[in-house]
């Protein structure tokens, strides 16, 4: 409820757009109108799953988990902001994998020897990062290795969008049981949401279409200031693409892994974390691929030197401090470390 308060700055976001105001204002304003409208996008989502059953309930969490920065990305494409749209994933990536997870632990850890997590799950999750870490690597290399303008950002986005596919039935379907917990350890049961407050059918899609909407417009006021409000700081564009829009986008994920974590339910917290990140880059950049198609902005996935090298290490330091299904606090503070230096590197990279 305290996070629906910043629904206010929607209003205010319009308005100061309207007025022409400072480009620093209307980013911040627009940014925090997001993380609301992302937290009500995922409520609704949860209710709308109680009555569509689990397998489509799970496939729309998993394709609407990203719709906010989808959605943001969609836009800084259509500006024709490309680097901007492939910093706001490596963002992605890199502050699901190390900030949300890295803070989860500590918090969760506090007080505690350890806390310990589904290691199938964590080890699948691993596995497919592993994958997506080598697509997005391979565009990079074969441009390097062959020195021709040949791009294979497409071939390489319809090869991860099919494993992402793929994943889907595999955890949803095949193998289910094998990521199955007992009712409740994730969450509130079907018993529980329905003596606590059960939205309607019809509530749930009007407010998954209506929060949609907003998140559509407020996504077009904020990419509209990040390159003046990112000159007026000081800042890069892939910076503020890395860091700020990166962590809009992943806002209520990163504070409901938090929060499970808290409450010791870290197999949740560990999927939300690591599986954003999985869906980040195995649906969310072959989708932006394919749409530069359709609106005419051409999209690759050939990332920078940095970005890469970044995405490898972030993948191989979470695969080995996840690997045997536990976690303490000092691995969090691990995780923040690693976060928080790739952070300065990126603040001084030149443009």
């Amino acid at each position: 409820m305290t996070l629906n308060l910043l629904l206010v700055c929607i209003p205010l976001a319009v308005g100061l757009d309207w007025y022409g105001a400072s480009p620093i204002a209307i980013f911040i304003a627009s940014a925090l109108a997001i993380v609301p409208l992302a937290g009500l996008m995922g409520q609704a989502t949860e209710q709308l799953s109680i009555y569509v059953g689990a397998t489509i309930g799970g496939l729309l969490s998993a394709s609407l988990g990203n719709a906010p920065e989808l959605i943001i990305s969609g836009f800084a494409l259509k500006e024709g902001l490309n680097d901007v749209v492939k910093a706001s994933i490596t963002g992605s990536i890199l502050g699901n994998l190390l900030f949300s997870l890295g803070l989860s632990m500590i918090v969760g850890g506090l007080g505690r020897i350890r806390q310990r997590f589904n290691q199938t799950v964590a080890g699948v999750n691993g596995g497919l990062l592993f994958v997506a870490a080598i697509g997005l690597l391979i565009p990079a290399l074969f441009h390097f290795a062959t020195g021709k303008e040949r791009e294979v950002s497409t071939e390489i986005a319809i090869v991860l969008f099919v494993a992402y596919l793929l994943s889907l039935v595999f955890t949803l379907k095949t193998h289910r049981q094998l990521i199955e917990t007992e009712p409740g350890e994730f969450g509130p049961t079907k018993e529980q949401v329905e003596e606590e407050d059960r939205w309607s059918k019809g509530k749930a899609i009007t407010v998954l279409a209506g929060v949609t909407v907003l998140i559509a417009v407020m996504s077009e006021i904020l990419v509209g200031a990040i390159e003046p409000a990112s000159t007026a700081l000081g800042l890069t564009p892939i910076f503020a693409g890395v860091i700020f829009l990166a962590l809009v986008g992943n806002a209520a994920e990163a504070m409901n892994a938090v929060r499970f974590a808290r409450n010791d339910q870290m197999d949740l917290s560990v999927g939300i974390a690591v599986g954003a990140s999985t869906q980040v880059a195995l649906f969310v950049a072959p989708v932006l691929v394919f749409l530069g198609y359709v609106i005419g902005q051409p999209m690759d996935l050939h990332f920078s030197v940095f970005e890469m090298v970044a995405i490898v290490f972030a993948v191989a330091v979470v695969s080995r401090l996840t690997s045997d299904g536990e976690c303490h606090w000092m691995e969090g503070v691990m995780l923040m470390a690693v976060y928080l230096m790739f952070a300065i590197g990126f603040f001084f990279l030149p443009q």
